[in-house]
């Protein structure tokens, strides 16, 4: 089950990205589930990783050595999070990093992992370990495709977005994306496991900040069901194969268009997240406007967002506005004059200065209640700040997936 069509549209290849897939029967046989980049040598790394007290074995190992030495491969298993594993744990994930590397002929610290999956279990090591060299053998530059469903676990479809535009001095770049996501997701850096890659020329000291800022407007902007995940990651790759002049400075007349574009692919990943939420049936949009901070805005969407009783009332299509109002007023906004507050369904007013509008009728609350796609917008009246998340309903179907999700 997931809201609309899905993302389509070719996946592009990005000069200095191959990537091989193969399948080691980590939890079940007979699906990809393990994934290897390889970088070319010119590529340089950043990545943004989970804020859970409880981060996994390979976030730390990966962490350790995107700070070591320029990234070459990234190994990526499904099925397995390793995380809650302790010590051996943490011997596993620098074991897959050891024999990844022994076998490209590469230094252990080139090699960042990424595991998604059950938490608490032991890596199958022999499993794992056997399908590296099968991962290596299919190394190519057009398996985008291919690995956008070796990394899923409950997603129900793959999600890939590619975007190519032209930089200043004529030369056209490309960026290619990756992710997946579907419960479990409320990121307070990025999603369960993404991966982004173009060929521009990117100054290092600059690839930090245009991930982070690009994650800010986008992975950091969506939650299905509140929780961290304790394996979250976001990698983005600048290979420089382009021919294109570096972005070397945030003034460089290139740098506002490269971020809009990444921002507008890791976007479009975020939402495919979203709209492929556990037992979703809804896509929403909360925006709240007129307030007075950023954190008052996102204390607002994020209370409305995580409501239980506004996300089932949402997948019973049940107009039930009180549950909006009850949420804006408990979001913890310090003064808080209701009486300032509007609240809108689409274009359907439900909330005029703290009551109900004059205007509102069930029935056109209910008709927007019912449509697959549809936004909450709150205007607090407190000030010029706006802001928004993405969220999800909560269906009996999220139940079903989570109760069974170890059978």
């Amino acid at each position: 089950m997931a809201v609309g069509p899905g993302l389509t549209g070719q996946l592009l290849p990005i000069d200095g990205v191959e990537i091989g897939v193969a399948q080691a029967g980590i939890k079940r046989p007979g699906r990809n589930d393990l994934v290897v980049f390889k970088l070319s040598e010119s590529s340089r790394s950043a990545g943004v990783f989970t804020t859970n007290a409880f981060c996994a074995a390979p976030v730390h190992v990966a962490k350790a050595h995107l700070q070591a030495q320029a990234p070459r491969l990234w190994l990526v298993n499904t099925g397995n999070a390793n995380a809650g594993t302790g010590a051996r744990g943490m011997t596993d994930a620098q074991a897959s990093c050891t024999e990844l590397a022994h076998l490209a002929s590469l230094p252990s610290e080139s090699v960042l992992p990424f595991s998604t999956g059950v938490i608490g279990e032991y890596l199958p090591m022999d499993r794992l370990l056997a399908g590296l060299p099968a991962a290596l053998e299919n190394l190519q530059s057009d398996n985008w495709q291919a690995a956008a469903s070796g990394i899923m676990t409950t997603d129900t479809r793959p999600k890939g977005l590619s975007h190519q535009l032209e930089l200043a001095g004529g030369h056209t770049v490309s960026i290619t994306g990756i992710a997946k996501g579907s419960g479990m997701i409320k990121p307070n850096m990025a999603t369960m496991l993404s991966f982004v890659a173009t060929d521009a020329k990117i100054a290092p000291a600059l690839l930090d900040s245009l991930l982070r800022q690009a994650t800010e407007a986008s992975f950091n902007r969506i939650t299905v069901d509140s929780d961290t995940s304790t394996n979250d990651a976001c990698m983005l790759v600048a290979t420089g194969e382009s021919q294109a002049d570096e972005i070397d400075s945030a003034l460089h007349p290139s740098y506002q268009p490269f971020l809009e574009a990444l921002t507008r692919v890791m976007r479009g990943l975020a939402h495919e997240i979203v709209r492929d939420g556990e037992g979703a049936t809804k896509f929403v949009e909360i925006a709240v406007e007129q307030a007075g901070s950023t954190e008052e805005a996102l204390a607002v969407a994020y209370t409305i967002a995580h409501s239980p009783l506004v996300k089932t009332a949402l997948t019973a299509s049940d107009a039930n506005w009180g549950r909006i109002l009850a949420a804006v007023g408990r979001s913890g906004l310090k003064e808080l004059d209701v009486s300032q507050i509007d609240i809108w369904l689409d274009e359907v007013q439900i909330v005029a200065q703290g009551e109900r509008a004059a205007d509102y009728t069930e029935a056109a609350g209910s008709q927007v209640m019912q449509q697959e796609e549809l936004s909450i917008r709150v205007l607090l009246g407190r000030g010029e700040v706006a802001d928004r998340v993405w969220t999800t309903d909560l269906s009996y179907e999220y139940i079903r997936i989570n109760a069974e999700y170890r059978t």
